[in-house]
This record gives structure tokens, C-alpha cells and sequence, in this order.
């Protein structure tokens, strides 16, 4: 009997993991052990941008307003210059936020896929054989999850939390230590 793969949640790592094998193929026939796509996290919705950056707007702009009436105008249009910046920063903030990575363990490899904030997408191959998953246990905040074989090494995960990145080093490793283990064990 096939079980459906356990589909994990950690913050912004949502993943699958397939507790036994066999586990359901993949559009190339491949059979998908461990899926994951990994994004930043942010805190704040389109939504709450809007309402942030009205209030912004309306204090730069009473403020501004107070010393055009004292006579101090050119003030006035630095107020609008701090909330025109203030939204370019979001603005950036929310761009940089669209980067994702995907990691994907197959019995012949695993994939790490990132796709950058302009959507350029990288992407690097590892033999799960030879793969060694490293994190600091208990985690730091500089603790980095980090796979390494054959001289090649690879961070991913940077931008999630170190409780992220540790409960997403531990789910991997468990499915690859599952795929080394023999079929009858």
C-alpha cells in the first residue's frame, strides 16, 4: 500500500516528505521522496502596507503642513521625500521577498532550484548517497543549513529562521537516511 506523502508546514518551509517508499512518481516517472519550497517570510500584508503607508503619508504630510504654515516651507517637501523613500524601501523589500528555493530528493539526486527576485533560476545536482545535511543543533542565529558532497557545498534556507532551518534539516535528513537504508530495514 502506497501512503500519501506527509505534507509539513514549518513557518515558511512547507514541504512533503514521503514516510515509507514507494512514494507517487514525479512528471518525469521519478519517485518524489522529499519536496520542499522554501520562501522569506514576511510579516506584513498588502494590506497592511497600504494602511502603514497612509499613515506615513498623513503624518509627512501634517508635519510638513505645520512648518509651510510657520513659514519653513521648503521642510514641507522633505517630509514628502522620508515617506517617498520609505516606500521604496518596502517596495525593495517586498521584491527581494519573491525568491524562493525548491529542494526535490529523488532515489538519483537531489535538486536544489533557486529562483532569484528577477526570477533567474539557478539550479545545482547532488548524489543523496554522498550527501551530508550539516546544522547546528541547537541552532544559532548564523547556523546555516548546509549541503555538502563530493568538495561541493550549498547553503539554502538562509532566510528562514534557525528553528526553520533546523526543523528543515532534520525532515531532509530523515528522508535520506530512509533512501540509504536498505528496503527490508
Amino acid at each position: 500500500m502506497t501512503k500519501a506523502p506527509d505534507h509539513r508546514e514549518y513557518g515558511d518551509f512547507a514541504g512533503r516528505c514521503a514516510p515509507e517508499r514507494p512514494a507517487e512518481p514525479d512528471a518525469a516517472g521519478e519517485q518524489v521522496l522529499f519536496d520542499a519550497v522554501l520562501t522569506p517570510h514576511r510579516s506584513l500584508s498588502a494590506r497592511g502596507f497600504l494602511i502603514f503607508m497612509t499613515a506615513v503619508g498623513g503624518v509627512s504630510f501634517f508635519a510638513g503642513l505645520m512648518f509651510f504654515l510657520a513659514g519653513a516651507w521648503p521642510v514641507m517637501g522633505f517630509f514628502g521625500l522620508d515617506a517617498l523613500l520609505i516606500y521604496i524601501a518596502f517596495r525593495i523589500n517586498y521584491r527581494r521577498g519573491r525568491m524562493f528555493e525548491t529542494v526535490r530528493l529523488t532515489p538519483h539526486d537531489l535538486t536544489v532550484r533557486r529562483v532569484d527576485h528577477w526570477g533567474k533560476a539557478t539550479e545545482w545536482r547532488f548524489p543523496p548517497n554522498w550527501l551530508q545535511v550539516l546544522m547546528d543543533d541547537p541552532p544559532a542565529h548564523e547556523s546555516m543549513v548546509t549541503l555538502r558532497s563530493h568538495g561541493r557545498s550549498l547553503v539554502v534556507g538562509a532566510f528562514l529562521s534557525p528553528e526553520e532551518r533546523l526543523d528543515f534539516a532534520r525532515a531532509l535528513s530523515a528522508q535520506i537516511e530512509r533512501l540509504r537504508a536498505p528496503l527490508g530495514a
